[in-house]
């Protein structure tokens, strides 16, 4: 099933402590790039969040947020870390000595102190299992709704892809009109130059012209690979590179029908082709 790499999903759980919550953002990139923000209490889980990522996702850049909110009505869930508002107020004290000013620090600064309230009897090692396991959950709603997202990039390739067809189709359609109409002038021109051409360069000439516009070798390799993209499409493993490397070579094709044209519609052609295939380009930047 294809995937795209935009995508996001939440998941929280509520523990005897608090809130465990995960956020994961993904958006489209080259490669799997992972960034991980975490509690410092929660940090020795990092490794484990790290590989679970790598062994369920393959490209896009991950945002990975992972929140503790403390349940503060539960007894003894804070205390005061008293030498530390000891220390505080004596530095402020002194800070006041030397600029003979007054700037006693109130009782607001100091509670918002980083490490004045401590949160007593929580159980880090047991949150950081629970915040593992729910990392899977959250893990599986993010891929549903990549998947999610990548069905409806899939069904605009494939729109695409039945306009490519349509084109090439028309494309044939008319070569036996063309071929027809460029030998009659193709005669005529010759019939004026014969007297003035040798006859080995003339036949030469008609050859080498013949080559260069003839589209047959182009259209089949287009229509194969609009096949190959279809069958990409139908995987259930990564193709993003894949489908972009397809688009290049779509790409290629539908120029050579432009330089090899000898009739305005399969100029037309040409450019509608073009742009088709660059749409089909942006849609595939975030397939994973």
């Amino acid at each position: 099933m294809t995937a795209s790499m935009t995508a996001f999903s939440r998941n929280h759980m509520s523990t005897s402590w608090g809130q465990l919550i995960w956020e994961i953002r993904s958006v489209n990139h080259r490669y799997l790039d992972i960034h991980l923000r975490l509690p410092d209490s929660l940090r020795i889980i990092e490794e484990a969040v790290r590989e679970k990522i790598n062994s369920q996702l393959a490209r896009g850049k991950i945002e990975c947020c992972l929140r503790f909110q403390v349940d503060r009505n539960q007894p003894g869930s804070m205390s005061i870390n008293t030498g530390l508002v000891d220390r505080l107020t004596e530095m402020s004290n002194e800070i006041e000595k030397r600029i003979y000013e007054s700037s006693s620090i109130g009782v607001t600064d100091i509670l918002s102190w980083p490490g004045v309230i401590t949160e007593d009897g929580i159980d880090y090692e047991s949150l950081a299992e629970s915040a593992v396991v729910m990392l899977d959950d959250t893990l599986k709603d993010l891929i549903r709704n990549r998947q999610r997202e990548g069905e409806r990039l899939s069904e605009l390739v494939r729109t695409r892809l039945t306009a490519i067809e349509e084109q090439v189709g028309k494309v044939r359609a008319v070569l036996p009109e063309i071929a027809t109409a460029f030998r009659l002038k193709l005669e005529n021109r010759l019939n004026e130059l014969r007297e003035s051409l040798d006859a080995g360069r003339l036949e030469q000439e008609i050859v080498i012209f013949a080559s260069k516009s003839d589209i047959a070798e182009e259209l089949d390799r287009l229509e194969s690979h609009i096949t190959e993209t279809r069958h990409a499409l139908d995987s259930n493993k990564p193709v993003g590179r894949r489908l972009d490397f397809l688009m290049q070579e779509m790409n290629r094709e539908a120029n050579t029908l432009g330089s090899k044209s000898s009739d305005i519609r399969i100029t037309n052609a040409s450019i509608e082709l073009k742009v088709l295939i660059e749409q089909i380009r942006e849609q595939i930047q975030n397939i994973e």
